[in-house]
């Protein structure tokens, strides 16, 4: 189904900086129509304890990127454990290049990254040992990477344990096959996730929030023209733009950057004229079956990024409205 902007809401969005612009009336917030999702979507009831949450980093992050993060859940009463990575541990996954599979395509995440879902198996130890009473279930917060590879851990060693899976900005899709320009960055992960790992789901049991940012539309290399958002490409619907940044890139004609931005979207979802993070694009960073949020406005990375002017995910004033699925 090709979408456009038709997708977003008519009534007004909210804005977490000083603005004119009013707050969306809460009736819109969600609607689960759009996605699909089985009637029982909401909690009737809160936890007297707050599940503990495991924070999941991204491709070439480190545990320290999200200390301030976990330090703004803390606030929320969130008990919160890290995985603990490294900047260089990334480099384990040029193991990868030894095998036959990372050269036709079709790279299997064991064992290259078993080094990942032990840390994140270690982390879970570690939230778990945090929790005083409660459900005895786990929140997983996915940052890009961090998200798919959640979904290994959780097809690899179960997801009794976890009742929430909350992505952001995560490439979940594969990029499409036989594009001219076109190349899978994963060496097949994405293609194994997606075939082998459980589907996304919204149910009193397990909930997956997929969250994306709208921060830059990309454009073609050789085209100077603007083109239509999400033109020709498949995503599922998402729920609504819920936060609005007015420092985003909104330019309407291409620039070199708009340019650079837009082969990057175009590695991850076949296009390169659509709308993202910066890194990845809105379309890749939804999946069917889960409640898809999209936030006006928010930056791909800790890294590079400024609470004022180009918040990310993990910004105090981007947590606000998402932080409601953590304490359900």
């Amino acid at each position: 189904m090709a979408m456009s902007l038709a997708w977003l809401s008519p009534c007004t969005i909210i804005s977490p900086y000083k603005t004119n612009i009013p707050r969306r009336c809460s009736c819109c917030y969600v609607n689960s129509s759009q996605v699909d999702l089985p009637s029982s979507l909401t909690t009737t009831s809160s936890p007297t304890t707050i599940r503990p949450a495991v924070i999941l980093p991204g491709l070439g992050n480190n545990t320290n990127d999200y200390e301030k993060l976990a330090l703004i859940l803390k606030g929320y009463e969130v008990p919160t454990a890290i995985a603990k990575v490294s900047r260089i541990d990334w480099l384990r996954n040029a193991a990868g290049l030894l095998d036959t599979n990372y050269w036709t395509g079709t790279l299997r995440p064991r064992p290259v990254l078993d080094w990942y879902l032990k840390r994140i198996e270690d982390a879970v130890s570690e939230a778990k040992e945090l929790a005083q009473g409660g459900s005895g279930t786990l929140s997983f917060i996915g940052h890009s990477a961090g998200g798919w590879l959640a979904r290994v851990y959780m097809q690899e060693f179960g997801s009794s344990d976890i009742s929430l899976l909350l992505t952001l900005g995560s490439p979940h899709l594969p990029p499409p096959k036989g594009l001219p320009g076109v190349i899978d960055q994963t060496r097949g992960l994405l293609n194994y996730v997606e075939k082998n790992c459980a589907k996304a789901v919204y149910s009193p049991e397990l909930r997956y929030v997929c969250i994306a940012g709208r921060y830059i539309q990309g454009s073609r290399f050789f085209d100077s023209s603007s083109t239509s958002v999400m033109g020709g490409v498949e995503q599922p619907t998402s729920e609504v733009a819920a936060v609005t940044n007015p420092n985003a890139e909104t330019l309407t004609g291409s620039t070199f950057r708009t340019r650079f931005v837009g082969q990057g979207y175009k590695q991850v979802c076949g296009q390169a004229d659509v709308w993202g993070d910066g890194v990845v694009p809105v379309v890749s960073a939804h999946l069917k079956g889960a409640l898809n949020v999209t936030l006006e406005g928010v930056y791909h990375s800790p890294v590079g990024s400024d609470d004022a002017t180009r918040p990310w995910y993990g910004s105090s004033a981007v947590v606000e409205h998402w932080i409601r699925h953590l304490l359900v």
